[in-house]
């Protein structure tokens, strides 16, 4: 692919995301207010079917991911990431007219079976970049996902005032424009000749431990990202759900939090993490990023009013120029004829942690804030994640330190 069609081909996957992550974030605000309608009970109470149905949408996504990644490899990207965009769509619909709690646990369902969007779009990625311009790439997506997060909760935040249904009928369109923009638009990055036969065997969930014997290289490193993925959840599956319990937050402020998060992120990944890998390297930037996640989770977890949180998202969202440099390290070191394959073992990582992540932190949250808890400390979530990037950390300067001898 050419210089400028690789630009445009990035430009067009970058509009993808943006507008899939948008329509993901715009329901971010509403969703407590709307179990809370359907199971008629409280905050605490709450967080624990979140944290289910981000295990329901996980559990499918970590069977089925595997299998999209090598439908990937074998038909290419672009008709994978279309079937999952119609999914999602599908999966806000139902969501849109749910009349009990089931309803939303079988639209996660879903989304989890079709869900492959970001997978696919790493892989896309993946295949029309090099070794110099990999990392910057890859920052992209953080970029989208920051940007889609500064539109999404704030829109959903203020759409929340008209309903608690109202952010899933917008999601759905949105999803349904991004499936056409996607249908007459984005092209096919991966070429035929760079293409394999499909097999169930390397489609298999629990292949993920097949690949990774077979790549021991990476497998430190794929461990700590797991770790990750993991400590993430704190603020991913519980940010909502702890604001609105400790500080009494509306759907509005909750939005409005995350669009600040999303707009520390663009900048960290889209402007910071072009200065710190040339000046730093990959390896201080790494552990850079590590130390602050940590350090903002801990922060969190001890807040005791409302505007810290705000000031603590700083040190939060430094901790994200970590990801895009783990993630590049890891594919480095894998084929190109097998980075589809890579990055569906990695979405199904982290649907395999999301599975774990969610049921977590939620329970974790419910532990320390109902009635008969041992002793009050909504912030456990937080700072159990602080704990688990730390660990990360040392994983990763364990790897580097053998691979140095």
């Amino acid at each position: 692919m050419k210089k400028t069609g690789k630009k445009a081909a990035i430009g067009f996957i970058f509009i993808t995301l943006l507008i899939d992550v948008t329509g993901w974030g715009i329901i971010l605000p509403v969703v407590p207010k709307l179990i809370r309608e359907l199971i008629h009970s409280d905050l605490s109470e709450s967080a624990k079917y979140g944290g289910w149905l981000g295990f329901a949408y996980a559990i499918t996504q970590f069977i089925f991911a595997p299998i999209i990644g090598n439908l990937s490899d074998k038909y290419g990207r672009r008709p994978i990431i279309l079937i999952s965009l119609f999914g999602f769509t599908i999966d806000y619909i139902l969501l849109a007219f749910a009349s009990n709690i089931g309803w939303l646990f079988f639209g996660r369902i879903i989304a989890g079976l079709t869900g492959a969007s970001i997978s696919t779009a790493s892989a896309y990625i993946a295949d029309i970049s090099t070794d110099k311009d990999r990392s910057k790439n890859f920052g992209l997506i953080g970029v989208a996902f920051g940007l889609g997060f500064i539109i999404g909760p704030v829109v959903g935040g203020l759409l929340g005032y008209y309903g608690s249904r109202v952010p899933f009928y917008v999601s759905a369109i949105l999803c349904m424009v991004n499936f056409l923009y996607g249908l007459f638009i984005l092209p096919e990055s991966l070429k035929k000749d760079k293409r394999r036969a499909f097999s169930w065997k390397r489609a298999n969930p629990l292949g993920i431990f097949v690949f990774l014997r077979k790549q021991p290289k990476i497998s430190n490193l794929v461990f700590a990202l797991i770790l990750v993925y993991i400590a993430l959840h704190a603020v991913q599956s519980n940010w909502h759900f702890f604001t609105m319990y400790k500080f009494n937050w509306t759907e509005r402020t909750v939005g409005l939090s995350l669009g600040l998060l999303g707009v520390l992120i663009a900048l960290v990944q889209g402007v910071l993490i072009r200065w710190t890998i040339p000046k730093l390297g990959e390896h201080k930037s790494l552990y850079s990023g590590l130390l602050f996640y940590a350090f903002g989770l801990i922060l969190f977890a001890f807040a005791d009013q409302g505007w810290m949180m705000f000031l603590f998202l700083i040190p939060y969202s430094l901790g994200g120029i970590s990801g895009p440099v783990l993630q590049s390290i890891i594919s480095k070191n894998v084929s190109p004829n097998e980075q589809g394959e890579l990055q569906g073992i990695l979405a199904s990582l982290v649907s395999a942690t999301s599975v774990i992540g969610p049921p977590i932190m939620t329970n974790l949250f419910y532990y320390f804030t109902h009635d008969k808890a041992p002793f009050q400390f909504s912030g456990a979530p937080f700072f159990l994640s602080s704990i688990l990037m730390l660990f990360s950390a040392v994983i990763i300067y364990f790897y580097f330190k053998g691979k140095s001898k």
